[in-house]
């Protein structure tokens, strides 16, 4: 789906989502591990998490969850006519409220909370992203998430 410039203007308040549910592997687990240089056991060695923390296994980074959103939210937001480029702008509030363990699936929902002109042609949009967990009452995270889309005229 794509939207126009004015129908994107005029989105404020519009609920994208919920996406599929995807599933976080110790694979996924380990790689971010290595990627980022964060070895704490409750996330790389199953046995020692399974005996030491209150989860009973690993659980997943959660800046690994939440650097899924680049390609969570994509699948359920529609596009953009004319949309050159997009860019992460930053993050307003970030709160991670329930950890993944290893072999659960999450997906996300996305709602649109602000749409603000910064300079012609660029538009700054702050989304208030949920990303639920399959079979938790309480979500991952939830994140008010900013992005600067540059939009030909």
């Amino acid at each position: 789906m794509t939207l126009s410039k004015t129908d994107f203007l005029n989105s404020v308040g519009t609920v994208y989502g919920p996406g599929e549910w995807f599933k976080i592997d110790q694979e996924r687990i380990n790689k971010f591990a290595e990627a980022t240089d964060d070895f704490q056991f409750i996330h790389v060695d199953p046995e020692r998490a399974a005996a030491e923390t209150p989860f009973g296994t690993t659980i997943a980074h959660g800046f690994l969850t939440l650097s899924l959103l680049a390609g969570l939210v994509p699948k359920i937001q529609p596009k953009i006519e004319n949309v050159r480029m997009g860019i992460n702008y930053g993050i307003d509030k970030l709160r991670f409220l329930q950890p993944v363990k290893v072999d659960s699936e999450i997906r996300a929902s996305a709602k649109i909370l602000s749409i603000d002109e910064k300079r012609p042609g660029q538009y700054l949009t702050k989304t208030e992203v949920t990303i639920e967990i399959k079979g938790e009452e309480k979500p991952a995270l939830i994140v008010e998430w900013l992005g600067m889309s540059f939009v030909d005229e």
